[in-house]
């Protein structure tokens, strides 16, 4: 076999060959299955972190709780502060005696 011959072997091969074929060395119906596969795979990898149940809405809701828990000991101290002023003028109003004008004696 002469090499013109052996040349013209293998770009007749490579002629025919898909272009999944010559690049992937896969078939054309397994590259479109393969290419089918990654993209379902990056859907749900992109539904997992942008979705309605994803990690960025998990973060973010982590953050909500950590800033209620915040607000809720911010109000408590409020509460005991205002607490401690309504103790305070109800205890006054109970010491204060009513002025006896004698009128009705």
């Amino acid at each position: 076999m002469s090499p013109q011959e052996h040349e013209q072997i293998l770009y007749d091969e490579q002629h025919y060959q898909s272009f999944s074929e010559r690049r992937f060395g896969l078939s054309t119906p397994k590259f479109v299955v393969a290419c089918g596969f990654i993209l379902a795979l990056l859907f749900y990898l992109g539904v997992l972190i942008f979705g309605n149940n994803s990690l960025s809405v998990l973060f973010q809701l982590e953050e909500y709780q950590s800033f209620l828990a915040y607000d809720i000991e911010n109000l408590k101290t409020k509460n005991a502060a205002l607490q401690k002023q309504y103790f305070e003028l109800k205890e006054l109003d109970s010491d204060a005696q009513p002025i006896d004008t004698g009128v009705n004696k």
